[in-house]
């Protein structure tokens, strides 16, 4: 009866070290799914600020219609690659870098305008985007950090069994390629 025992024990103890290590992965994968709706969330938000601070920088500087157009379509750009499933994390991190950087040079060209600079719905719009910009480093950094941890196990000893058993792949982080475009200039 003992004997029978032990094997059991050996027998049965790999399977639940197995179903505990698919489980783990399967907590992971849930959380950088929602770690990135977080991210999304964010970059929605962002999205949706653009076009308002278009139209308060249009109304005091008109003729500045080439920078006007290209953070348009630097927003649209981004939207689509957001909207695309088929578009990767780095490929989407490139569109949102655009993004950032015509903010940036719609930023830089508000510096030529002192009425706009001191316009209470520009300061406004400023100060959301930079908290926005926070906002989305910060989710980021926790997808990032979720997405790491769940890599390593797929390519540590023993979970990297269960991972090619189940076919699980590594995720794809979400970084900036230039961090100078990390966050919008602070506000006047």
């Amino acid at each position: 009866m003992t004997e029978f025992l032990i094997i059991l024990g050996v027998v049965l103890l790999p399977v639940f070290a197995a179903i505990l290590s698919y489980n783990r992965f399967m907590a992971q994968r849930n959380a950088i799914d929602a770690s990135w709706g977080g991210v999304d969330v964010e970059l929605q938000r962002r999205h949706d600020l653009v076009p308002n601070l278009v139209e308060t920088v249009k109304g005091y500087a008109a003729h500045e219609q080439a920078t006007l157009q290209m953070v348009t379509e630097a927003r649209a750009r981004a939207l689509e690659a957001d909207r695309d499933p088929s578009v990767g994390r780095a490929e989407l991190a490139r569109a949102e870098d655009q993004l950032t950087a015509a903010v940036r040079t719609l930023f830089a060209v508000a510096e030529g305008y002192p009425d706009l600079k001191a316009s209470r719905g520009f300061l406004d719009l400023q100060a959301q985007l930079v908290e926005t910009e926070d906002r989305i480093a910060a989710a980021r950094r926790l997808y990032n950090i979720e997405v790491m941890h769940y890599n390593r196990r797929i390519e540590a000893v023993p979970s990297n069994m269960i991972a090619w058993a189940f076919k699980l792949e590594r995720r794809e982080m979400f970084e900036l390629r230039d961090t100078a475009h990390a966050a919008v200039p602070p506000t006047v």
